[in-house]
């Protein structure tokens, strides 16, 4: 991709990031309701294993891997509105860390609620090379959750099974990706670096990583080991 063919104009106004973000809002979260308890259909297997957890297979097991997904990013927003970063930040980029943090939060919920007995524990993280009294430090680490995030949902999305289910998750990675869009234009704004040659192809097609390629970037963070062996290969 050039960065002399495309010209945001959306995401290099300051006024109109929080926009953009609000867009997402917190509306996944009402409108997926109804997933709320797992089909009888579903195999609901034990979330816990003598050492971490087990996704579990199937739908399930997918929407579990989208659950830890999102208590790692929420986990990671936690700690920011708690960091020195947060404390001395303009108040734009407060509005926009403040609505990640809500947006993720309610992701993580609406799975946990969602998922109910199947769901799995709390997962333990690891944050530590993370600084978060530094800005770069914490937009960069942010990156890389939210365009992990993203490419997880698109590569997760093929295995989906149940239509509600897919339907929401095409919900939420479309708000991930409004996130990735915004962190990469606070960390060069008027940039093309929204859409980034590193994540969309020629084609205009965002990339997508595998089960085993998101779980083994995400471990780097997450300290509670994950068994993903029942998931779609």
């Amino acid at each position: 991709m050039k960065k002399d063919l495309i010209k945001p104009q959306g995401l290099v106004k300051n006024a109109n990031r929080r926009k953009f973000l609000q867009k997402g809002s917190l509306s996944i979260a009402a409108a997926g309701l109804f997933m709320v308890g797992c089909n009888d259909d579903d195999d609901i297997m034990p979330p816990m294993e003598k050492e971490g957890v087990m996704l579990g297979s199937g739908d399930i097991g997918i929407l579990n891997y989208a659950y830890a997904l999102e208590q790692l990013e929420a986990a990671f927003y936690a700690t920011v509105m708690q960091g020195g970063y947060f404390a001395n930040a303009s108040a734009e980029e407060k509005e926009i860390m403040g609505d990640l943090e809500k947006h993720e939060r309610a992701h993580k919920e609406f799975f946990k609620a969602a998922l109910g007995s199947a769901a799995i524990e709390d997962l333990e993280v690891d944050f530590s090379a993370i600084n978060f009294d530094d800005r770069m430090s914490v937009l960069n680490a942010a990156k890389t959750f939210e365009d992990l995030g993203v490419a997880a949902y698109n590569g997760a999305g093929q295995h989906i099974q149940d239509a509600g289910y897919l339907l929401i998750a095409g919900k939420i990675v479309s708000v991930e990706a409004r996130h990735a869009a915004a962190i990469r234009d606070l960390l060069n704004p008027g940039s093309t670096d929204f859409a980034g040659d590193d994540i969309i192809d020629g084609n205009g097609l965002e990339r997508t990583l595998s089960f085993s390629e998101v779980l083994t970037a995400a471990s780097n963070y997450v300290t509670t080991p994950i068994d993903f062996s029942q998931l779609p290969s």
